[in-house]
């Protein structure tokens, strides 16, 4: 078992959980998390959204991102700064639609959650421009979900 730094397992959930999580999905969050697709700019529930907790994985509830590293890049999807723990994204070459840019995946599950850009603000340069449906809100004080029973720190507050 792979743990991240925050204690999060990570091993990868089994074809057949992947397949019960995904059943839960619209077809518009199966198809930007599992076939690497896009919402349209300014559509996504969470682009203005100001509340303070974290964003989980909408497939497999991995902590992805803290409320306290989103800012208004005006792109048009949500954006951070940074993740809560770098073990929690992984980063891989996209040279789709004729570009060459860096994909955001969660790191247990490998759903599709957008990409990440060098144009962000301090302290880390870094924009990570995400689909709103790749992920679900937790507000801060509320414990994470754990849909896949891996316990603790899953099902536990986390705190920010």
């Amino acid at each position: 078992m792979t743990k991240s730094s925050l204690g999060f397992d990570l091993t990868p959930p089994t074809a057949e959980q992947k397949q019960q999580l995904a059943a839960r999905l619209d077809p518009e969050a199966r198809r930007i998390l599992l076939n690497a697709g896009t919402e349209p700019a300014f559509c996504g529930k969470f682009d203005e959204y100001e509340d303070e907790g974290a964003y989980v994985c909408n497939l497999c509830d991995l902590p992805l991102f803290d409320s306290h590293a989103k800012f208004h890049s005006g792109s048009g999807w949500p954006s951070f700064y940074q993740g809560i723990d770098k073990d929690h994204i992984r980063n891989i070459v996209d040279r789709s639609h004729g570009m060459t840019r860096i994909e955001i995946r969660c790191a247990r599950c490998d759903s599709h959650l957008g990409h990440v850009f060098e144009d962000g603000p301090r302290p880390t340069g870094l924009r990570y421009c995400l689909n709103s449906v790749a992920m679900e809100f937790i507000p801060e004080g509320q414990p994470l979900p754990d849909r896949l029973g891996r316990g603790a720190p899953e099902g536990d507050v986390l705190k920010l």
